[in-house]
């Protein structure tokens, strides 16, 4: 029996074993807002030392916290070190998620199993690669019991507003430097590259008045139609900007809330929006801010008296292939296409995710983990959230050879 078939035996021995750790990780919300993040760190230390894996917490001061909108962040980091020499590979998931939603039909935080899929709020995105990186590194150790190099877990707490208090403040603090890492994912497909994101709220300012009255006051909410518009008829225009990297096609704008006004017989004095602006990776994210801003103002310049406020939430960089990630993408390619079946391409997403921060710090990365071939399949941020539980089970056994490779 070689290596391999031993590891994936060890998977499947012990498969019940994952499914029902991801259950309990599954059952502990994590909701982002309001982002209390902290107790699910710590149900995920409990459940690791069962393992006999320890984690170290990383608390992030709790003004830094506050300060960033959310309310508390506790990042882990498992150090599993083999001997001298070799590469030190990260494997990072994020447990924050947004908030259920409505429109279920399991709930959001049961775990519920139903015609071999598991059910749950981050049951793909990505409390899943939680599990499937736990048991990787385990079968790796049960099995293949490497004797150089060394292999980190990183379970952060913070994608969902952008990374920084997540792996961004892990390479800042320089609690880790890992040589390649991988990072949570789908299981049809290793991303090598990824579109950048830019979120503004923008506040548009008029004059109250009251509605029987109108001329006297300024509306805010017909400034904002205005803006509106003129940001939206920006997606007909970037349509002919389109990326070379396959998997990404053209950058889009999207305004995902707005809110304004106090009454129905008041004209609004104030309407706030925020609108999100998906790069692609020949973008240069200094000249798309630039654009917007200058697009909302021309726009604010044709309704007298209104004044806007943009304030930057939120800017991630596209992340562009490092040359050094090509041992990850031929082991994850090689193991991937023998256990689904089907070639595993190498392509990018126009998701944004925490691997740039690693990428922009030198360290050549790669997504790959547990989930469908596409992100509505996964039902990710929507109701319904699952992950087939034999693509979780693949997916473990593509990771576990792949750290055997990268560690021989």
């Amino acid at each position: 029996m070689t290596d391999y078939a031993k590891l994936d035996a060890w998977i499947d021995a012990h498969f019940d074993e994952e499914v029902q750790f991801l259950q309990q990780l599954v059952q502990v919300p994590t909701d982002t807002p309001p982002g209390n993040n902290a107790p699910h760190a710590e149900r995920t230390a409990e459940l690791l030392k069962d393992f006999g894996l320890d984690a170290e917490k990383h608390a992030v001061p709790a003004q830094d916290v506050k300060d960033y909108g959310l309310e508390s962040i506790t990042n882990l980091i498992v150090r599993r070190t083999y001997g001298n020499g070799g590469r030190t590979v990260a494997l990072n998931a994020h447990g924050d998620v947004v908030p259920p939603g409505e429109g279920w039909t399991h709930d959001p935080y049961g775990g519920e199993i139903v015609d071999g899929s598991l059910y749950g709020r981050a049951a793909a995105v990505s409390k899943s690669d939680f599990a499937s990186f736990t048991f990787a590194l385990r079968a790796l150790e049960a099995v293949a019991k490497p004797t150089q190099g060394s292999i980190e877990l990183h379970f952060t707490y913070d994608e969902e507003f952008g990374g920084i208090l997540g792996p961004g403040w892990l390479l800042e603090k320089g609690l880790t430097k890992p040589d390649l890492m991988i990072a949570a994912g789908f299981s049809y497909e290793v991303v090598t590259a990824h579109n950048g994101c830019l979120q503004m709220e923008v506040t548009v300012h008029g004059k109250m008045a009251h509605a029987a009255v109108p001329t006297t006051g300024i509306d805010a909410l017909q400034g904002a139609t205005k803006i509106l518009n003129a940001l939206y008829a920006q997606n007909t225009l970037y349509q002919k900007v389109t990326s070379k990297v396959e998997g990404i096609t053209h950058p889009y704008l999207n305004v995902g809330r707005i809110e304004g006004g106090t009454n129905t017989n008041v004209v609004p004095g104030k309407v706030v929006f925020k609108l999100d602006r998906r790069m692609i990776p020949e973008e240069n994210p200094v000249e798309v801010e630039a654009n917007i801003r200058q697009v909302i103002a021309d726009a604010a310049a044709e309704s007298a008296g209104i004044t806007v406020e943009i304030k930057r939430m939120l800017l991630a960089n596209s992340m562009k292939p490092l040359a050094g990630n090509k041992p990850l993408v031929d082991a994850i390619q090689k193991h991937g296409g023998e256990l689904f079946g089907e070639p595993i391409k190498a392509m990018g997403t126009p998701l944004y995710t925490d691997v740039r921060l690693y990428v922009e710090a030198g360290i050549p990365g790669v997504i790959y983990g547990a989930g469908p071939r596409t992100v509505l399949e996964s039902h990710a941020k929507r109701s319904d959230e699952r992950v087939v539980l034999e693509d979780l089970r693949r997916a473990t056994k593509v990771v576990a050879r792949t750290l055997s490779d990268l560690l021989a």
